[in-house]
Order: structure tokens, then C-alpha cells, then sequence
């Protein structure tokens, strides 16, 4: 009995001692990484379902197909944003709105009116379709979860804005502002809700979050006086206003022209 229990804690200073030994051995070594691969493994329908998951899921998939799927509104003609070279139906349409249901809580809030809404042309990922629409077509057209804020600039900044506008060569989405490129490339007829643009005048331009913090290089929101956080997100906007409007109205209107 003597010997077993000898031998016992013997083994297990051995087994210590290895331990140890090993450890220290390998912390000496140094690895580098020689090889880097990597692969698309795609989730088709055709990989295998599990059914107990499958029948879990089904009542809620129905659920949300039958919310997104609901008809809100009807369009008469598609907006596309590739079919204009200064503005877009599609782009107009985006701020039109913006501007529009922003202003219900802006004014609300903070008794003041929006002036300018002003977003960026790839901020748009998909057509407006002839025919019914839908809230799935409004998670189509802004994928993002982007909110809406509204910024208070000087008028020297709105000018700044319309300077990137053409520096840009992009139909940016716009509303509240109109104005003429002059033959050398710069911003004149500045009109601001109908009226000519003051220097001084500060002036509340909706946009969103991620513009708002210099996004796309739009570095003049920086120079913002005041940030009004709206907590509206761009897509809840635009599903809002399919259900105010029973046919969307196609704006039509010339906003930037060229001399």
C-alpha cells in the first residue's frame, strides 16, 4: 500500500513535470501564418431543412410577407435613377417626401420649419415600378437603416452644398432648393423655398444620419450651428408616405438647370 501511494505521487510529479516542460517549450515557439483561403459557401433551397425549424419559422415568414406584401399606394409611370442627368423622379420624389413627413415632427418638435432636404443619389438601390406599391417596395429602394436629421446651416454652407452638387456631376436627390449652373461651373439663382438665398440666414436642411457626419465627403454639414436627431428612419418615411398618397404624385418640376 506503502509502494502504490509512492508510486502514485511519483506519477503525478511526472505528469507535472511534463506539463510544465511541454508548455515552456512550445511558448518558445513562433508561428506565422503562410496561407489564407477562404470560400463562398451559398444557403440555397435546395440545402436541407430542418422541419421542427422550418414549422417554428413558417406562421412568422407568413406574417411578415402578408405586412410587406400589402398594397400602400399606386404609381402611374416607373422612377428610375438613372434617367436624368441633373435630377431624377425617383431622387425628387425621395426628398419630396423627406422633406414632407420630416417636417411633421420637426415642426412639432421644435416650431421651426424644414427648408432643404438633400441626399445622396446612391443612397437609392432599386426602381420605383409602375403598378402597386408596397412596403416590401420601400425596403427595395432603401435597404439602410438610416434616420433622418435636420441640420442648421448658413447660407454660405447651402452654397457650399450647391458647390458639391456640381462638383459631383450626380442627381442628388433635392427639395426646398432650386438654382442655375452657370457656364463657369458655379451656383447663381439660388432660391430657397421660392426665395433668393441670404448669407447669414440659417437655414434647416433635412438629410441623414450618415451625411450628416461628412459622409460622401460632404464635409459643409460639419459646419452645422445644430443636429436635430428626428429618430425616423428613411425607409419608415417613405412607407408613410405611400400610405398618404392613394397614386404618387411624379414630380415633374425643373429644379437644377444650366445655362
Amino acid at each position: 500500500m506503502v509502494k502504490l501511494k509512492k508510486y502514485n505521487g511519483f506519477l503525478k510529479l511526472f505528469v507535472i513535470f511534463l506539463t510544465l516542460f511541454f508548455g515552456i517549450s512550445c511558448s518558445k515557439q513562433t508561428y506565422q501564418v503562410s496561407k489564407i483561403e477562404g470560400k463562398l459557401i451559398p444557403i440555397t433551397s435546395t440545402e436541407k431543412q430542418t422541419p421542427e425549424i422550418e414549422n417554428f419559422i413558417k406562421p412568422y415568414r407568413e406574417h411578415i410577407n402578408k405586412d410587406l406584401d400589402s398594397v400602400l399606394s399606386y404609381c402611374p409611370e416607373t422612377l428610375d435613377k438613372s434617367s436624368g442627368k441633373l435630377q431624377t423622379t425617383i431622387g425628387n420624389l425621395m426628398a419630396d417626401a423627406c422633406l414632407q413627413r420630416g417636417n411633421l415632427i420637426f415642426k412639432a418638435r421644435e416650431k421651426k420649419n424644414i427648408d432643404i432636404c438633400f441626399l445622396n443619389h446612391g443612397g437609392i438601390r432599386a426602381i420605383l415600378p409602375k403598378g402597386n406599391v408596397t412596403a416590401r417596395t420601400a425596403f427595395e429602394i432603401m435597404p439602410f437603416e438610416n434616420s433622418l436629421v435636420v441640420m442648421a446651416l448658413k447660407g454660405e454652407q447651402v452654397i457650399e452644398l450647391a458647390n458639391y452638387f456640381i462638383a459631383e456631376k450626380k442627381p442628388h436627390p433635392i427639395s426646398g432648393m432650386s438654382f442655375t449652373i452657370s457656364k463657369d461651373n458655379t451656383p447663381i439663382k439660388i432660391l430657397i423655398q421660392g426665395k433668393p438665398i441670404e448669407k447669414d440666414t440659417i437655414y434647416y436642411v433635412a438629410t441623414n444620419d450618415y451625411l450628416a457626419n461628412g459622409g460622401d465627403s460632404m464635409n459643409f454639414f460639419k459646419k452645422s450651428t445644430q443636429k436635430y436627431d428626428l429618430n425616423y428612419k428613411l425607409r419608415d418615411i417613405l412607407i408613410d408616405y405611400f400610405k398618404s398618397v392613394p397614386t404618387i404624385p411624379v414630380p415633374k418640376d425643373v429644379r437644377i438647370t444650366q445655362e
